[in-house]
């Protein structure tokens, strides 16, 4: 059995050091193409972590760092870490996971409500619009929430912020990782039956690496900025007696 348990707990490849460093898609490509394999055992792994429903923030949290590792191209033993972070993540995740889904919940409700009242009344445009890009922040706010929080262990309010300032910095990184991963459900559904591996294969952990990938130089430039603000205190100095 030790091929089974080395294929969970190996370290992942890595790339050679004189390789010319890539950017943009083409470094996108290159990881997904060096790291398919693991992403389809982390693929598995989130299902199976995720199958009682209140672990999915959890899940979603611990797939998210193993993410992260992905894209700064850092070693991985994926059991190991996945377990780890599903463990460390745990209330934090759920918390953040219940409140923003309850924000969520509220934007949609009002998508819904002025969407339906518009039809009658163009006064109502002006909610319904305010809505739709209220909805569109909260995800975009999200995404980056989840990914600063594997980074980085931050008091809950300071996380907020910098999440939310990387939302507003860059935004459009996000929502393309967003649109990423929703073609993936859309294509799912357009290519059914032919598609029904999809989502136990791929779907959920190529999602999550679109979007650590979308938003990672965000949150590294809003962490080296909190870094940069943080006042320096200096050591204090005993007098000699």
């Amino acid at each position: 059995m030790q091929w089974l348990r080395d294929m969970w707990t190996r370290e992942g490849p890595g790339i050679p050091k004189d390789a010319p460093k890539r950017t943009g898609l083409a470094l996108f490509a290159e990881i997904l193409v060096r790291e398919w394999w693991e992403m389809i055992k982390l693929n598995i792994l989130f299902i199976l972590a995720g199958l009682f429903v209140v672990t999915l923030p959890a899940a979603l949290a611990a797939m998210a760092r193993v993410s992260v590792a992905l894209v700064e191209d850092r070693n991985t033993y994926l059991l190991r870490d996945f377990t780890e972070a599903f463990l460390h993540y745990f209330w934090r995740a759920t918390a953040w996971g219940l409140a923003l889904a309850g924000a969520l919940a509220v934007c949609v409700y009002a998508i819904a409500t002025y969407g339906a009242g518009a039809r009658d009344n163009l006064w109502l445009s002006a909610p319904l619009t305010i809505g739709l890009v209220a909805t569109a922040f909260v995800a975009v706010l999200a995404c980056h929430l989840i990914v600063l929080m594997v980074m980085r262990d931050l008091p809950a309010l300071r996380l907020l912020r910098l999440a939310a300032l990387a939302s507003i910095v860059r935004p459009f990184p996000a929502l393309a990782a967003l649109a990423f991963a929703a073609s993936l459900w859309v294509a799912h559904i357009l290519f059914y039956p032919v598609s029904v591996f999809m989502p136990a294969t791929f779907n959920f952990s190529l999602g999550m690496f679109a979007v650590a990938f979308g938003v990672h130089r965000a949150a590294v430039t809003v962490l080296d900025l909190a870094n940069e603000t943080q006042p320096h205190r200096e050591p204090h100095r005993r007098d000699a007696s």
